[in-house]
């Protein structure tokens, strides 16, 4: 089924819950949707149970067709389905794949992306995150046509969205999402009218925001000072996260907070990675004699819990050391 109406002709590709508000917001506009184009059901969850991603389950909800090829650069029969659709526009967000020339080349008003930066900062594949953990104060969402190269296609429409001093990106990425869904309606209605003109990047001033590692989340106590250390916790949420060792064992830390004014002054100065336990609060010493506190942890092998329930059934040495 599609849905009626003098709209466009779109094939929508996508698969997180990050594209659902744009599949949702194109349907909503009256384009018309012959095909959803989704990466195939994954096994999730501890029991590892085969599950529909997110932009499936949406467009089904929809009664929208859907194709879940797992490779497309080569698949012919995938090639043939979309020729035959003949579409205005592909919209892809947060698909995951790497769209091929053949594809590129199919629809008339190109292929439009949604990236979730301000282009060309943060071209990769984990923008939110990276703004994030760099304690940039200000993100947002770029419309542009995608072409061969990761993230370089000429830019067409922006927006920027305020990042909160304590925002994880558990947090933003919803907000990302809603915000950029309205903003790929405005983009197909201004290609199609001629009134968006494709802007060129500037390459030069192009960073990048690469696919996390687990070993983003290990706290170097050394390196970084308690503020940055707060920023890439908040930033890797909820993967990798933020750990370190203590007595040989894994140490997740679940919250943490700045410890700040008179307060921090009072702890003095230890070298990084020093731990001080007062009043049951558990506090580590980082670079430049800045101090965070560790509100929730979780001790390898055991559940997760608040600070001063560790500290009583983990009693800490006066030279317990961190990392």
């Amino acid at each position: 089924m599609t849905n009626a109406g003098n709209g466009l002709k779109i094939v929508f590709c996508g698969t997180p819950e990050f594209a659902v508000p744009t599949l949702e917001a194109l349907l909503a506009a009256h384009h018309q949707i012959p095909l959803v184009v989704s990466q195939p059901d994954r096994p999730t969850g501890r029991e590892q149970q085969l599950t529909a991603p997110s932009v499936k389950q949406a467009a089904l909800a929809a009664g929208l067709k859907i194709t879940q090829p797992e490779k497309i650069r080569s698949n012919a029969e995938f090639r043939s389905q979309l020729e035959s659709v003949v579409p205005d526009a592909i919209v892809v967000v947060a698909y995951g794949r790497i769209i091929p020339p053949w594809m590129l080349a199919l629809p008339r008003l190109g292929c439009i992306n949604l990236h979730a930066s301000l282009l060309p900062k943060y071209r990769g594949a984990a923008p939110i995150q990276w703004a994030i953990a760099m304690g940039d104060a200000y993100t947002g969402n770029t419309t542009m046509l995608l072409e061969e190269g990761l993230d370089t296609g000429p830019i067409l429409l922006q927006q920027t969205i305020e990042i909160g001093p304590s925002q994880t990106a558990v947090d933003l990425f919803p907000v990302l999402a809603r915000a950029g869904a309205p903003l790929v309606v405005e983009t197909l209605a201004g290609l199609a009218n001629g009134t968006i003109q494709p802007q060129p990047q500037s390459h030069e001033s192009a960073t990048f925001a690469p696919l996390l590692d687990r070993e983003d989340g290990r706290i170097d106590f050394a390196a970084r000072t308690a503020h940055e250390i707060y920023n890439r916790w908040r930033g890797f949420q909820p993967w990798p996260g933020a750990f370190t060792a203590l007595n040989g064992k894994k140490l997740i830390v679940h919250r943490m907070a700045i410890a700040r004014g008179s307060y921090a002054e009072g702890l003095g100065f230890a070298e990084p990675g020093w731990v001080v336990v007062e009043n049951h609060r558990l506090l580590a010493a980082c670079a430049e004699n800045t101090w965070l506190e560790f509100l929730e942890v979780q001790i390898e092998g055991k559940k997760r819990m608040n600070t001063d329930e560790f500290l009583r059934g983990n009693p800490l040495h006066a030279d317990a050391r961190l990392g």
